[in-house]
């Protein structure tokens, strides 16, 4: 299949976007839309946005894995077929478009995020090699074996995998490679805080969050690779910002111990099809 070819099939897809197709999602994927169009809404007045946002000051402290994740794109996206898979406001197919994709897809269930998504690309002069389009990640519509790479980033804990996993097999091409980017649901602590702010996360998203018990299932569809984990001490830094260094340097050490590095925020994988 052409890239030219594969417009045109999104193009199809991106048709059947209607209200009809709204009604015929389940409720739980009704919330998503609903919870993710206000999440995503630039528009909110300073104190709502505000409050949505509250732990915006711990992903502040997110230098090193961010950093991994920019890496990886640009090191897997020239030339390829790249899907933002549930992009948001697309920032990572924009910068897969950057660093020379044929064409970087964004899919997210949330028309305002898509929305988002359109505008980052044309500020950012990469309109001419980037696709937004809203829908369905457990049902793309995208051909099979149509994508080289995809990124998830902190998104899968809002997907059943039972449909998510076998929809990602089918799309991505024979040697395709995917990198997850998630929060680990082991550190007692950190679950008691997503306990106390269940304002930040729908139902479904604070009952899904990833273990490896998840990593375990996702064997069944894709060989794993390159298992990762991130950020504990460096979470402080969202109080000390100056000790954010010394954190840092604390992570790189301890994260590979292996008990300790069950207590991390996040983990990273990678999902390869054979």
């Amino acid at each position: 299949m052409t890239t030219q070819e594969l417009i045109e099939q999104l193009d199809s897809v991106s048709k059947k976007t209607n209200e009809e197709w709204l009604a015929s999602l389940d409720e739980r994927k009704q919330k998503e839309i609903e919870f993710h169009n206000i999440d995503k809404d630039k528009t909110l007045a300073e104190g709502e946005y505000e409050k949505l946002h509250e732990n915006a000051k711990f992903y502040q402290t997110a230098h090193l894995i961010n950093e991994y994740v920019d890496a990886w794109i640009a090191q897997y996206s020239k030339g390829k077929i790249f899907l933002d898979y549930a992009c948001g406001d697309g920032e990572n197919a924009v910068k897969a478009a950057k660093a020379g994709a044929e064409l970087a897809i964004g899919l997210d269930i949330s028309d305002v995020s898509i929305k988002n998504a359109r505008a980052l690309a044309e500020k950012e002069g990469v309109l001419r090699n980037t696709y937004f389009l809203q829908g369905d990640c457990e049902n793309t519509g995208l051909p099979n074996e149509s994508v080289d790479v995809v990124i998830c980033s902190g998104m899968l804990h809002h997907l059943d995998l039972s449909y998510a996993f076998p929809e990602l097999r089918r799309i991505l091409k024979k040697g395709g490679v995917l990198l997850a980017v998630e929060a680990l649901d082991c550190n007692p602590a950190i679950k008691a805080y997503r306990m106390l702010t269940p304002h930040l996360r729908t139902d479904w998203e604070k009952r899904h969050i990833l273990s490896y018990k998840e990593i375990g299932f996702a064997k069944r569809f894709f060989e794993v690779k390159n298992i990762r984990h991130w950020h504990l001490f460096s979470i402080a830094a969202a109080y000390v910002p100056s000790a954010l260094p010394f954190l840092n340097a604390l992570d790189k050490v301890f994260l590979k111990i292996p008990l300790i590095k069950m207590m991390s925020w996040m983990f990273t994988f990678e999902l390869h099809k054979k």
